[in-house]
Formats: structure tokens, sequence, C-alpha cells
């Protein structure tokens, strides 16, 4: 897992952190806030030839836990059957898909790639 201590402005999302560090990294932003019947995908990103599915979570301070802890198993199902969907409308069926968490703990941006399997655990 890769941390990072963040300059923020004030009023910037967490998407808007989670964005600007996966593209500093090499990522390629395909789409945020993606919504279908099943849920929504907080970003699509692409590395390489994988499209990554990243769930975006913001918090202020940690009293109530780092943002990581709180994407739960129904979260993680919700997230799975959205990515498959978009991947269905996209014609990403053979290409590798993987789901990973951005943290976003006050000024720290934490990164787990893979932080989940396409079977939510």
């Amino acid at each position: 897992m890769a941390a990072e201590t963040l300059k923020r402005l004030p009023g910037s999302g967490g998407e808007d952190a989670a964005c600007a560090w996966l593209e500093r990294r090499g990522y390629r932003i395909l789409a945020r806030n993606w919504r279908c019947r099943s849920g929504e995908v907080d970003v699509v990103a692409r590395l390489g030839s994988t499209t990554v599915f990243v769930e975006v979570k913001e918090r202020r301070n940690a009293s109530h836990g780092l943002g990581l802890e709180a994407v739960t198993w129904s979260k993680r199902q919700r997230l799975v059957r959205a990515a498959r969907l978009y991947a269905a409308a996209k014609g990403l069926s053979e290409t590798d898909l993987r789901f990973d968490v951005v943290s976003v703990d006050g000024r720290e941006v934490r990164h787990e790639p893979g932080a989940f399997d396409a079977d939510g655990s």
C-alpha cells in the first residue's frame, strides 16, 4: 500500500484528490461517478491493459476509522456488479479487471491496489 501526504485546497473533494494521485502514477481516468442499476463506481481508470474500478473513501480524521475500513462486503458486492455492467457496456470482457480502494484520510492518500477480488473477498 502506498501512502502520500497531500496538500489539498479547502473544499477539494476526495475523488479529485484520488484521481490526481492516480494520474501522477500513470493511470488514465476513464470515468467518474459511473452509475447503473446496481450502484455506482467512483472512478474507472486504466493502467496498461488493466481496467481498474476504484472505490474512494474520504475521512476528515481517523475518529471513525480509516476510509479503507469503510468498504464493507455489501459495498464490494455492489461495486463488482456495477463494474461487470460497465465492462459489458464498454466491450471490456477480455481485459483484466481490478478492484482498488483509495482512502483519503485527512491529508493522506492511501492506495490499496487489488483491495478485493471479483467475489468481494
